[in-house]
């Protein structure tokens, strides 16, 4: 990353070139497999790009309800994926998938773009979700794309809540205060270096960059064993916190933003 520009080389021979106000260039070596270049471009490079343009990226997968955006973030293997699957089975529609875009002004909502990542599931998550399997994501990767069941979003939303995921013994859904929302937000996923290397903050830019995001969302800790017997239970409680953000005109609301 150097000033309005980003270039990454992957192992596999392919190679992506951005530059704002250019576009982005690509070149796919002999030993790549092409399927991957569509998992970078809506990856890594789109992150980049965003971070260059001013937007703010994070590590989460999300859904809309009530013409709000509630979203979910959590280290690899945290469920992301699948809670999104699950929650679209239940009526919402997806937002993203594990790169949440946001516009973060310094007076109004924040506000979330539109994913342009497909999900993709293990074969445990299509058995706990019922989701529409579609093609294998790549020859390197265990997973298959699958179909939200109740569409996706295709317009800008505000962003109102996070939910952290973490595993634990007994369900839970708990509010996170003051400093523990700041580091809640500080997470060790490549599209955090990418916006700090494309922005450089200094620390008091980095801190106010924190307490904008913190105190114009609400924030939230989803605790939950993994089990596969209690994943149905888990959600259950984890909806009728989300009842909270549906607002009256929950049932339409889900029916208007809905674009398959």
């Amino acid at each position: 990353m150097v000033g309005d520009e980003f270039l990454m080389r992957t192992k596999d021979g392919l190679a992506f070139h951005y530059r704002k106000g250019q576009g982005v260039t690509v070149e796919l070596g002999a030993q790549a497999d092409p399927a991957d270049e569509g998992l970078y471009l809506n990856g890594s490079v789109y992150a980049a790009a965003a971070s260059i343009n001013g937007f703010y990226p994070l590590h989460a997968s999300a859904i809309a309800i009530g013409g709000q955006v509630v979203a979910f973030t959590g280290p690899a293997g945290a469920g992301k994926s699948t809670l999104i699957a699950e929650l679209g089975r239940r009526g919402y529609p997806m937002v993203c998938d594990d790169t949440l875009i946001l516009s973060t002004p310094a007076a109004g909502p924040i506000r979330a773009l539109p994913g342009h990542k497909r999900l993709k599931l293990t074969a445990s998550a299509f058995e706990l979700t019922g989701a529409a399997q579609q093609e294998r994501v790549a020859q390197t990767i265990e997973k298959h794309y699958a179909i939200p069941a109740a569409g996706t979003i295709t317009h800008i939303l505000p962003l109102t809540a996070l939910f952290l995921l973490a595993e634990g013994r007994q369900a839970a859904v708990e509010p996170v205060r003051g400093g523990a929302c700041l580091r809640a937000l500080q997470d060790d996923h490549y599209t955090q270096g990418l916006f700090l290397a494309a922005n450089r903050p200094d620390r008091a830019e980095r801190f106010a960059q924190l307490a904008r995001l913190a105190g114009a969302i609400r924030i939230y800790r989803f605790v939950r064993p993994h089990d596969a017997r209690t994943f149905s239970a888990n959600i259950d409680l984890l909806e009728e916190h989300l009842h909270e953000f549906e607002g009256a005109d929950a049932a339409p609301a889900k029916t208007r933003e809905t674009s398959l």
